[in-house]
């Protein structure tokens, strides 16, 4: 996958079934003691209101060539969602070619014949947004969402990395892209977890079949890759005739007709990529296998090899592992979470792909539990539930929270996980791009006892059991042949066909006429941000409401946000805020923990708490119909914790097994590391910026004080609400008064965070964090800033963003574009409510850690120094900047964001509406003297964390003091 450079993340999620909820920050959510607020029992709307609310009509037609264009419109904002998606992956790569399938992601990016540049610069100038790609086991897929006047420009140059690629293809970009490709391998592999996929893979698959292997392929046939393979690759399977292009969003079918016939149908089909033959296999006898990594705790796996898309069955295990371990109030959970307290998190998930897929169950041991123990208790869970299967109530809040999903989904035209995805891949894995709507039907129709009887049919097979536990790696190294960076695994790439010299194809695809390839297409008209407008009011008890309506899907977003965050943390209780707030999802005064799970899962609400440096915020995601249920039972969260003391010591130690799983991830080690030399150990941006804080604290903390902090810091004074989606201003305001309206404000003053501890004057320096084995470095350097965030910081962003802020910028096409040292790095702008801090992060390959560090000081202090901002790339950044704009505010969930920055920042109403203006008006000479002001570079703070031995040669030369620690904890 491509280095995010604009915009909104795209979703890494796998194009797999998942019936499961997403957790939403289950672990933080805070309540205050105040009069018992009784959930409203209203029922919940049936399940079949809510699966024909889910609707994604289309248009579909064939052009010539064989190229499948599918065609939604939705003229809720003036752009476009393209999706590119090719039948070929990971599947399709013969024996010593594992890898290539990927690697094409990245050469797809590195220009075509008649746009020989940098893909994502063409890209930038337009405003794309949602803009990426991705390869795994059975696709290829490509997509950007861009201004309705850039589409014919965004069709000439994905028709052109189709059609006219290969004269591009280079070996300094092949060799180059391997190094990135390698890069990005390391960077997975050095996670926490990072072997886990090679040895389910391989161990469930045999070798040879076309699920072995994983994605990312191994180093060895990476590096031995060819220029003549990857050629021959490409010839073989990226043809038009081998791929669905989908256009979603402002545009008619009659037009997008017009436009795909003109830039793709002159393209010559390839040859047909080949079924590949890929039985679900069944283990001889049942395998375990010990592994060592640097984890919080053991965790113990059951899985199995299961059917994919093609057989029936899928659907019933995908129901059957949300029940079991996918929902919040899963079986799992509830027995050996909640229940006899032997684990901190349960897990069962059924990833389900084209021709095959794993039913997966894990559990992370509490601390100082025998794994035996544990084991034999997960074993007896999922015997249980193969002989007794689900309930009808569980099944029917598995597809209601499976529907309030896909409903809320729908607002996306483009992207990862939006509707022109979805319907992409149901014509490409089922054969319909409505297989979603059937999906949902059949999950809605589905017994207990098929649940129970398929599921048992394929779990009482031979299982594989992989444990893994605390400790160095004993195996593995650069020699396997994939990663895992997510529960759900994530594969990566956009892999094309055609070469112009030897194209084939019939005498009538002559009838369309080449485009004129000579220059880029012109931009037609652009439309300007319209932000919604925001409305105002307060509550009988003072709480102020904030709300902008956005009618596009029967959703409404809702977040509650007190002045408190991590700042609040009294000094010596580091630790508390984050507790309080996993406590609070742990009950009510008034429901359990498991019935408050229940309650969310029957109403399709996405209930949560989190928390930043300055604001602890409580967020909602609802379906219109249950909106009253979902306010009242998310005051109920807020204002009356149960804090029950089983249920405390339950979520104290599963922090305590968070803090141990960030001294062991690398990243998370340098955050811990950098923070307290930036800002110093008294004040609140120098404390741990997870917020899981000490554990000498956490183990200490008692019931009393969570009361105390609840009470003191979530209080109607101290809240703003935000509503966002398909309601009114009146309507909202009348459900959230019978919600929150009879809360009273303490009589006591509310407390004031301070933030006035000195901060220490920079020292320049290099600390290096030993991690054995760590196949890559993680580097971070910085300096604090003197703006805060709530000053006018669009000038320094900028100024930030040619240097590190996107993908075309300096520091990340040197380290990554050019040398391959890196799979992406970049600098940012840390922007909380007080003072702001300027951050370099490079994960680079260790044996290149010294050379990168050098290579970042010599390009910041060029940029600092006199080889400013060019006119070319102040260019980029300002059409970038003013042409995403509405693809930013696309969903409701980007204006709820947006609404909050607005209010949190003081920043005016119109704030968004000007900043076209503003970027519009900037010149080289105010980024210039912006950068030179704030990044300067010869105070820097390094913290580095890897393998000493390795990386401590390397330093030397730079010429900065170097200290050396150990890891902080394992």
């Amino acid at each position: 996958m491509h280095f995010k450079s604009i915009t909104r993340l795209a979703t890494t999620s796998a194009l797999v079934l998942s019936l499961a909820a997403t957790p939403a920050l289950a672990q933080n959510a805070p309540p205050t003691e105040q009069t018992v607020q009784s959930v409203d029992a209203a029922a919940p709307a049936p399940v079949s209101e809510l699966i024909d609310a889910v609707s994604i009509p289309y248009d579909q037609f064939e052009l010539a060539n064989g190229l499948t264009v599918l065609v939604h419109e939705d003229r809720k904002a003036p752009v476009v969602g393209v999706s590119v998606w090719y039948n070929v992956g990971s599947k399709h790569e013969p024996k010593g070619k594992t890898g290539f399938a990927h690697l094409f992601e990245h050469l797809m990016f590195n220009g075509s014949e008649n746009a020989p540049g940098d893909f994502f610069e063409p890209m930038q100038q337009i405003g794309a947004t949602d803009l990426n790609g991705t390869t795994w086991f059975d696709r290829t897929n490509y997509f950007q969402t861009v201004p309705t006047g850039a589409l014919d420009r965004t069709l000439m140059l994905e028709s052109d990395r189709m059609g006219y690629l290969l004269g591009a293809v280079t070996q300094e970009k092949l060799d180059n892209q391997i190094g990135v490709v390698q890069n990005e391998k390391r960077q997975g592999d050095n996670q926490p977890y990072g072997l886990v996929e090679y040895e389910q893979l391989e161990n469930l698959y045999p070798s040879g079949h076309p699920y072995h292997h994983s994605t990312i392929g191994s180093m060895d046939d990476l590096s031995s890759a060819t220029l003549d393979d990857v050629k021959q690759w490409f010839r073989d399977n990226y043809g038009p005739n081998n791929a669905v292009l989908v256009l979603a969003g402002d545009i008619d079918t009659a037009t997008a007709k017009a436009k795909v016939t003109k830039w793709f149908g002159a393209i010559k089909p390839g040859p047909e990529t080949p079924t590949v033959n890929a039985p679900v296999p069944t283990l001889d006898e049942a395998k375990s296998k010990t592994i060592y990594d640097k984890v919080a705790t053991p965790r113990i796996y059951r899985m199995w090899a299961v059917p994919g898309l093609d057989n029936p069955d899928n659907l019933p295990l995908a129901m059957g592992a949300t029940v079991l371990g996918g929902l919040a109030s899963s079986r799992l959970d509830d027995a050996l979470v909640r229940g006899k307290g032997l684990a901190v998190r349960v897990v069962a998930r059924a990833d389900i792909f084209a021709q095959a897929g794993q039913f997966i169950v894990y559990a992370d041991a509490k601390p100082g539990v025998d794994t035996g123990v544990l084991a034999a208790a997960l074993d007896e869970e999922i015997a249980k539930f193969m002989a007794e299967g689900p309930t009808d109530a569980e099944i029917q809040r598995a597809t209601t929270v499976y529907a309030a999903g896909q409903i809320r989904g729908l607002e996306q035209v483009g992207g990862f996980s939006g509707k022109a995805p979805v319907l992409a891949q149901g014509l490409l894995y089922e054969g319909s791009p409505a297989a979603y709507k059937s999906t949902l039907k059949r999950a809605a129709a589905l017994t207990p006892a098929e649940v129970q009887q398929t599921t048992a049919k394929w779990l009482s097979r031979p299982v594989f059991e992989l444990i893994v536990k605390p400790g160095d790696r004993q195996e593995g190294r650069e020699n396997r042949a994939g990663f895992v960076v997510s529960p759900e695994g994530s594969g990566r790439q956009p892999a094309f066909y055609i070469n112009p010299v030897t194209q084939q194809g019939s005498a009538a695809l002559s009838q369309v006429p080449e485009a004129d390839r000579s220059e880029l297409p012109p931009i037609g008209e652009l439309k300007a941000l319209d932000f919604p407008a925001i409305e105002r009011a307060t509550l009988s008890n003072g709480m102020k409401v904030f709300f902008a309506r956005r009618d596009a899907v029967p959703t409404v977003s809702v977040r509650v946000s007190f002045d408190a965050g991590y700042a609040a943390d009294p000094e010596n209780r580091l630790g508390l805020h984050s507790l309080m707030l996993s406590a609070m999802d742990e009950g009510t005064s008034s429901l359990t923990s498991s019935q408050l799970a229940v309650e969310r899962e029957k109403l399709g609400a996405n209930i949560f708490g989190s928390a930043n440096a300055d604001t602890t915020f409580f967020g909602m995601d609802a379906v219109t119909p249950n909106l009253q249920g979902s306010l009242n039972l998310l005051a109920d969260y807020i204002r009356n914790p149960a804090f029950d003391e089983t249920a405390l010591e339950r979520v104290r130690a599963q922090q305590l097994t968070r803090i141990t799983g960030e001294l062991n991830s690398p990243a998370a080690i340098g955050q811990r590391v950098l923070a307290p030399i930036l800002f110093g150990p008294q004040h609140p941006y120098g404390n741990p910026p997870s917020g899981t804080g000490s554990a000498e604290v956490v183990a200490a903390v008692t019931r009393e004080e969570l009361f105390d902090f609840h009470r003191n810091w979530l209080r109607p004074d101290l809240a703003n609400v935000f509503v966002v989606g398909n309601t009114t201003l009146a309507d909202a305001v009348a459900q959230l008064e019978a919600s929150f309206g009879d809360w009273a404000v303490p009589e006591v003053a509310a407390p004031v965070k301070s933030y006035n501890a000195p901060i220490p004057a920079p020292e320049p320096k290099i600390i290096l964090v030993n991690r054995p084995n760590s196949p890559q470095s993680i580097i971070f350097g910085a300096r604090v800033l003197d703006q805060k965030g709530t000053d006018d910081l669009t000038v320094m962003r900028a100024a930030n963003e040619v240097f590190g802020g996107g993908f075309l910028s300096r520091i990340n096409m040197n380290l990554r574009e050019t040398k391959g040292w890196s799979y992406g790095v970049q600098s940012l702008i840390q922007a909380p409510q007080d003072r702001t801090t300027f951050l370099i992060y490079a994960p680079v390959q260790a044996d290149r850690t010294g050379d990168s560090v050098a290579e970042l000081r010599k390009d910041l202090t060029s940029y600092v120094s006199g080889n400013g901002v060019t006119e070319e790339e102040l260019t980029r950044l300002i059409n970038g900047n003013v042409r995403e704009l509405p693809g930013q505010f696309e969903t409701s969930g980007d204006v709820l964001g947006g609404l909050v920055n607005i209010v949190t920042f003081e920043r005016p109403d119109d704030y968004y509406e000007t900043l076209a203006k503003k970027y519009s008006a900037l010149t080289t000479q105010q980024l210039d003297a912006a950068a030179s002001q704030s990044f300067k570079g010869d105070d820097l703070v390094f913290v580095i964390v890897g393998d000493a031995e390795i990386v401590r040669p390397q330093l030397d030369a730079i010429g900065l003091p170097v200290e050396v620690q150990e890891t902080l904890g394992e």
